[in-house]
């Protein structure tokens, strides 16, 4: 009988729901250690849910000489070696195989392991819970190794946790770990990234870059990596609760030094503040000098609600309130306020905008549906609004128009070529990223109060972007 498992977008979103599942390990005395490649952006994931510090297990698995894929076996740091005999007996690997095959990936092993953690020794695991992290399970023998490992580093705990596996893998792995998380055990299961819509290879630069943010985001000032939290030196980068309306909601507020304003980011369609669209956007206005705040306009409880997804009121409301807490919030106080929408955000956007008036100097909407907003809060917004669209979009596109045709103030509608509504067509979201950083950047005023720019005229449908 085929059962259909979970699909993840992307390893964010599996780290995203991977880490609703380990909540009750969030403490001080834990550690969470990823299997690169594929699985740092899992584990950055859940030690940011955890508040934990992030750490590598340089792994190499050992690949059967003619079917690499298929592992016989996996070696890792500190001398660790585990083997599967099956595969070894039934695809009749010799010693002198496993021996070339073995040395390769020690070499490859130690580059990777300097590459990574270049000259700062590993985290000190001793009496700590340790959650190893890997993008999903195969046959078991990486995982079985990264378990092995922080064991004989001292881990007083544990926890083996991934995104998928099959049904079978706790009768492999229990003897290594003591609890096993998974999201979701399909059957039958031939492949870790059949489960991923996105399973691109992971790079060593995104590797490094997400263990620099996590260093960053966590202290390590007495050596032991006890997960204090630290504002970097040259601005802000942490995770809020936002009490609104009875409910809890979390967020990102990332504030560069001597950032020109910040922009609030409403995500639509049931994502959040993990979108990897929107957090590319956001890292792209972070580098212009814009602070950014990425946050869940539903709770975890709501997401599956569409009633609530498509709930303009609602999300709008919630997003108003966010905006108006900025201004109590160290970091975004009295910094001028620009909006991002995006699909049915982009609706939350310019209710925001209508309420607030004056206190919204700029809005974009990315791929969004602004018309959702209705005719009454469209014509009652005055701040500049920016509509950018894919060119391939073509129903969202005639969407826009109608409701820019109802904006009281300043807009444009700007064009990108050869995206559709995701904008998942290379170099489009970088474009989408850019006339968003511009449009703020123009509007948003410098710190004297003065715009940079006289006001912006609706003169232009930029379509020839």
């Amino acid at each position: 009988m085929h059962v259909t498992g979970t699909h993840f977008t992307d390893r964010t979103e599996a780290g995203h729901r991977l880490a609703a599942r380990l909540a009750h390990l969030a403490g001080p005395d834990t550690v969470v250690v990823a299997l690169p490649r594929g699985g740092v952006p899992v584990a950055a994931e859940v030690a940011t849910a955890l508040d934990a510090p992030l750490d590598i297990c340089v792994i190499r698995k050992l690949g059967v000489p003619y079917q690499p894929e298929l592992a016989m076996g996996a070696i890792g740091e500190d001398g660790v070696r585990v083997l599967n005999e099956q595969v070894l007996r039934l695809a009749g690997v010799s010693d002198e195989q496993l021996a070339r095959v073995e040395g390769r990936e020690r070499t490859e092993l130690a580059r990777r392991a300097r590459r990574y953690r270049g000259d700062r020794p590993a985290s000190d695991l001793r009496g700590r819970t340790v959650v190893v992290v890997d993008d999903g399970i195969a046959t078991g023998s990486t995982a079985k190794a990264a378990c092995r490992i922080v064991r004989a580093r001292g881990a007083a705990r544990v926890v083996l946790a991934v995104p998928v596996a099959p049904r079978d893998w706790t009768d492999r792995l229990s003897d290594v770990a003591d609890e096993l998380v998974c999201v979701d055990t399909p059957s039958p299961f031939f492949a870790i990234g059949e489960f991923y819509a996105d399973f691109s290879q992971t790079g060593d630069e995104e590797v490094l870059r997400l263990l620099a943010e996590a260093r960053g985001r966590v202290g390590h000032g007495d050596g032991e990596g006890n997960g204090r939290q630290e504002e970097p030196p040259d601005g802000v980068d942490r995770e809020l609760l936002l009490s609104v309306a009875g409910v809890r909601l979390a967020g990102r507020l990332t504030v560069p030094a001597g950032a020109r304003g910040i922009v609030v980011f409403a995500h639509g369609s049931g994502s959040g503040r993990h979108s990897p669209r929107n957090r590319h956007v956001a890292r792209y206005l972070n580098r212009v000098g814009l602070g950014t705040l990425l946050f869940d306009l539903l709770t975890e409880a709501e997401e599956p609600d569409r009633r609530k997804v498509f709930d303009v009121g609602l999300l709008g409301s919630r997003l108003t309130a966010v905006a108006r807490e900025l201004e109590r919030t160290d970091g975004a106080r009295g910094l001028p306020l620009g909006l991002f929408g995006a699909s049915t955000g982009a609706a939350a956007a310019l209710y925001t905008a209508a309420e607030l008036g004056p206190a919204v100097r700029a809005v974009v909407s990315r791929g969004g549906r602004p018309d959702l907003a209705g005719p009454d809060v469209l014509g009652r917004v005055d701040a500049p609004t920016l509509l950018v669209v894919g060119a391939l979009d073509t129903t969202v596109l005639d969407l826009n128009r109608q409701a820019r045709a109802r904006l009281r103030g300043a807009n444009e509608l700007a064009v990108v070529p050869h995206a559709s509504h995701l904008f998942e067509e290379p170099g489009t979201l970088d474009q989408a990223a850019e006339l968003a950083g511009d449009w703020f950047l123009r509007h948003l005023p410098v710190t004297d109060g003065s715009p940079t720019a006289g006001p912006a005229t609706d003169s232009r449908d930029a379509d020839d972007w």
